[in-house]
C-alpha cells in the first residue's frame, strides 16, 4: 500500500454539516473509512467509524443544509450519541493513525466525493480543537468527483456507484457513514480496475 501511493495511506472520509463554510458552520457528522489491500494488489474498504458531533458553541446553523441532509439535531436518538469535536475527532485520528502505521505509511490522504469540502471541515474543526496531530495532508486529496467524471462520466455519487455496478440506497444517503462506504468502494472500484487495465504495472515496468 505504501509503494502504490507514494507512503500516503488514502483514507475515505465524508462530512455532514450545517453549511458550506468550514470556518463558521457546524461540523454535525464525521466518517472515515480505512483501506488495506490484498495479495494481489487490489485495494479494498478496511475499517469504517462514524460519529455524531454537538456543533461547537457559536457555530453557525443553516435550516437549508438540515433539510438537505435531514439530520435533525433534536432527535432524541441524535443527542443521546452526539459527542463534542475534540472526542470525535481524537476517535477518529487515532484509528487513522494506527492504520498509517499498520500499512508503513508517513501519512494520510483524505479521499472524499468533491474532497477540498471535507478536507476544509476536518482541518478546520482540527484547528478549533487545537489537535496537533492530524494524520490528514494538509492540502492534498483525492477527489472521486474527479475520478468518476474520468472512469465513467459521472460526478454525482449516486449516479457514480450506478455506473461502477454499487448498489446505492437514496434513502441511506447523506448520513456520514453510508456515504464513506459508498464512495470507498467506488474508489477501489477505480483505482483497481485501473490496475486490470495494466495502468499500474506498467507504471512500475517503466520506473
Amino acid at each position: 500500500m505504501s509503494q502504490r501511493f507514494r507512503g500516503y495511506l488514502p483514507v475515505v472520509v465524508d462530512v455532514e454539516t450545517a453549511g458550506f463554510h468550514s470556518a463558521t458552520d457546524a461540523l454535525l457528522e464525521v466518517a472515515a473509512t480505512t483501506l488495506t489491500m490484498d495479495e494481489h494488489g487490489m485495494i479494498l474498504p478496511d475499517q469504517t467509524i462514524s460519529r455524531h458531533l454537538i456543533p461547537f458553541e457559536g457555530a453557525n446553523i443553516e435550516q437549508a443544509a438540515l433539510d438537505f441532509t435531514q439530520i435533525d439535531l433534536d432527535s432524541p436518538f441524535r443527542q443521546s450519541i452526539a459527542i463534542a469535536e475534540h472526542q470525535a475527532l481524537s476517535e477518529i485520528f487515532k484509528v487513522v493513525r494506527a492504520a498509517v502505521k499498520a500499512h508503513d505509511c508517513n501519512r494520510a490522504i483524505l479521499v472524499g466525493h468533491n474532497a477540498h469540502f471535507d478536507l476544509g471541515f476536518v482541518h478546520a474543526a482540527a484547528q478549533r480543537c487545537n489537535i496537533k496531530r492530524n494524520p490528514f495532508h494538509p492540502f492534498s486529496s483525492l477527489d472521486t468527483a474527479t475520478l468518476a467524471a474520468l472512469a465513467f462520466g459521472q460526478t454525482v455519487l449516486a449516479k457514480a456507484c450506478k455506473a461502477a455496478g454499487i448498489e446505492f440506497d437514496h434513502q441511506a444517503a447523506h448520513s456520514a457513514g453510508y456515504d464513506t462506504e459508498k464512495t470507498a468502494e467506488l474508489f477501489c472500484a477505480i483505482v483497481n480496475t485501473w490496475n486490470e487495465l495494466g495502468g499500474w504495472n506498467l507504471t512500475q515496468k517503466t520506473l
